[in-house]
C-alpha cells in the first residue's frame, strides 16, 4: 500500500489554519514509519521519516510543527488533522497539555472531548432499544486541537499515530 498524504495533509491544515482565523502560523507536517526495536535488551523505537511505502499493520508517527511566524501571542488557535483514509487512529504522540485535543467520528462537522459517545439502536428481547455507547479510538475519523497560547516565534509539536489498514 503507498500512502502519499503528507503533501495533501499539510496543504489541508495550512487551509484549516487560515479558514480559522490563525495566521500567521506555519504549519509543518512530518510523518514517520514506526518500528519497535531490541537493544541490549530493552526495547526502543526507531523512526523513518517519509514513509513512502507502507503495508497494513504499520504504525506511523504524525507530528504538526505549530510556529508562530507572528510577533504577537496568539490564543485560542484551532489546528484540525484528519485521520488519513486506509488508516486508524491508535494514540496521541505525547502529552498535548499545551492544547485542548478533541475528536471527531463524522470527518470533523462535530468535535467532543474523549471519551466520545454515540447512540446505537439493538433489538433487545424483540423491543428495538437506543443505547448510548463509548465510541472507540480507532473510530476517529478528525483531530482537533486548540492551543491556549502560543507565543511569537514559539514552535509546539502536536501529533497523534495511527496504523495502516
Amino acid at each position: 500500500m503507498n500512502i502519499r498524504t503528507p503533501t495533501l495533509l499539510t496543504a489541508l491544515l495550512v487551509g484549516t489554519a487560515l479558514a480559522q482565523g490563525a495566521a500567521p502560523l506555519s504549519l509543518n507536517l512530518n510523518m514517520s514509519l514506526v518500528r519497535s526495536i531490541k537493544v541490549d535488551g530493552k526495547v526502543t523505537e526507531q523512526f523513518s521519516p517519509s514513509p513512502s511505502n507502507v503495508q497494513p499493520g504499520d504504525l506511523i508517527s504524525q507530528v504538526v510543527n505549530v510556529r508562530n511566524t507572528g510577533s504577537r501571542s496568539i490564543k485560542n488557535v484551532p489546528v484540525t488533522l484528519p485521520v488519513p483514509k486506509n488508516t486508524v487512529y491508535v494514540a496521541p504522540e505525547k502529552d498535548m497539555s499545551v492544547a485542548r485535543t478533541e475528536y471527531s467520528i463524522d470527518g470533523g462537522k462535530t468535535f467532543a472531548a474523549a471519551p466520545l459517545k454515540k447512540k446505537v439502536t439493538v433489538t433487545e428481547n424483540g423491543k428495538t432499544v437506543t443505547r448510548e455507547v463509548e465510541v472507540k479510538p480507532n473510530e476517529y475519523t478528525t483531530v482537533r486541537w486548540t492551543i491556549t497560547e502560543i507565543s511569537a516565534n514559539q514552535t509546539l509539536k502536536l501529533g497523534y499515530r495511527i496504523q495502516v489498514r
